[in-house]
């Protein structure tokens, strides 16, 4: 099972497994208990773990260095429904360098409660290897892109160009708003 593959649901707890994306929402596997079911994005958000990123004191660092940091740490880990104070005191030891003021303690919590998930499900926590614009994907060649093919600013229509630019309109909802 890969990392990149592992999502959270909201409203779901736990740690799932996206078995396949469509149109209405996703096909999940609990990796807790191996169940599949169809969740629907009318409902539900899906957020990939390799797309979370924490608040530290200089810049955002993903999900992934958190969990490596707790991997490699000889601190005793606490259990994710012990108290605020411990979980806060144990990611002081082992992530100093997050911003405590914007990580709530329920986050804290749920990072331990989904390392745990991780470790049982044995997914090794790695990102997947993006290929960035230019670089070269090993053993394929680079191909170019004719001139006449390239898209331009110009290559727009002028009627794509006024629904973009065109005056905000006002919707009134029937409903009142509270």
């Amino acid at each position: 099972m890969s990392y990149n593959k592992i999502v959270s649901v909201t409203g779901l707890g736990g740690l799932y497994e996206l078995v396949s994306s469509k149109a209405d929402g996703g096909i999940v596997r609990s990796l807790e208990d191996k169940s599949t079911k169809f969740v629907s994005n009318r409902i539900h958000s899906f957020s990939h773990l390799e797309s979370i990123e924490i608040f530290t004191v200089t810049d955002n660092v993903n999900l992934v260095d958190v969990f490596k940091a707790m991997k490699e740490s000889k601190e005793v880990k606490p259990d994710a429904k012990a108290d605020t104070k411990a979980v806060k005191a144990y990611f002081e030891k082992v992530y100093p360098d997050m911003d405590f003021e914007r990580v709530y303690a329920s986050d804290m919590k749920k990072m331990v409660k989904w390392f745990d998930i991780l470790e049982k499900a044995e997914v090794e926590i790695k990102l997947s290897e993006h290929v960035a614009g230019d670089e070269e994907v090993e053993g394929e060649e680079k191909t170019a892109i004719p001139a006449e093919k390239k898209v331009t600013a110009k290559t727009v229509t002028p009627k794509a160009a006024a629904i973009k630019s065109g005056p905000a309109k006002k919707i009134n909802s029937p409903r009142k708003m509270a």
